[in-house]
């Protein structure tokens, strides 16, 4: 979070607070946290976590976006109403996301890598800038000019890909950027962290909705709301510690053919 998301978020904390005719210590009780805290976020000393300023938005009823982009301190109730309804469905991806990210001493960007193992935690910490500096994080020279993140998968719904692989990831800003049918790390709250192939789709209400498809046909399609998504990460590069096998050949599949015509006619003569 920027400096200046930190001013805005302080501002729009102190004003909302005020609209509800709440003290500090209030607030706090309702948000299950200290009193200090409030004030220091509200005097811009400190930068809240993900989850408390999820928080905050669910409880005023304003999108993340909203409260870390806007000024919203001259907003009454009523305009606040408004301007959350103006918005409309949120496609972009933009009002639930707060992106933290660590850097190298030169001031590169890591690969955090988040194992089997973390894929739970990551759901309530991706947003933590303290959470990702306890991941493992390495470079790679052919990944530059954007955010980048490593997960490891579990399971066999995308073979070829085996459980443990390795998939790269790169930050999807926007939503719309989504490609039909090419595969993703999808973070959600339903689903956790998955690597599936992705699909736009539109519910029966016309809500935004997500199509997610394994490669492997033994596993069915399903569907999720992007209201319930936290990230989208497009796959790039993908690490194992196995190699794939080999085709197999029309030349090799011919031969395994005729011997099983072969087989069938012996076993007709025999029984001749």
């Amino acid at each position: 979070m920027s400096e200046r998301d930190r001013l805005v978020i302080g501002r729009n904390l102190k004003h909302l607070r005020k609209l509800k005719g709440l003290t500090q210590q209030q607030l706090a009780d309702e948000l299950n946290i200290r009193r200090s805290s409030i004030g220091a976020y509200e005097e811009c000393r400190a930068t809240p976590k993900y989850e408390t300023i999820e928080g905050i938005s669910n409880f005023f009823q304003v999108s993340i976006d909203l409260l870390v982009k806007e000024d919203l301190s001259g907003y009454s109730e009523e305009q606040l109403r408004e301007r959350q309804a103006s918005r409309g469905p949120d496609i972009e991806g933009k009002s639930l996301r707060v992106l933290s990210i660590t850097v190298d001493q030169d001031g590169h960007e890591n690969i955090e890598y988040v194992p089997q193992k973390a894929s739970a935690g990551y759901l309530n910490g991706f947003a933590d800038k303290e959470y990702l500096e306890d991941l493992p994080k390495f470079q790679l020279p052919m990944l530059r000019g954007g955010t980048f993140r490593a997960f490891q998968i579990k399971g066999d719904s995308m073979l070829p890909l085996k459980s443990g692989t390795i998939i790269i990831g790169q930050y999807l800003e926007d939503w719309r950027d989504i490609k039909e049918g090419q595969t993703y790390i999808v973070l959600s709250e339903s689903e956790g962290v998955v690597y599936k192939r992705v699909f736009r789709h539109q519910g029966r209400d016309g809500e935004a909705m997500l199509r997610l498809k394994s490669d492997n046909p033994a596993y069915e399609d399903y569907f999720i709301e992007l209201t319930d998504v936290r990230e989208i990460w497009k796959a790039r590069m993908y690490l194992s510690e196995e190699f794939p096998q080999p085709d197999m050949s029309l030349e090799k599949l011919s031969s395994i053919v005729m011997e099983i015509q072969q087989e069938v006619i012996r076993l007709k003569s025999g029984n001749n």
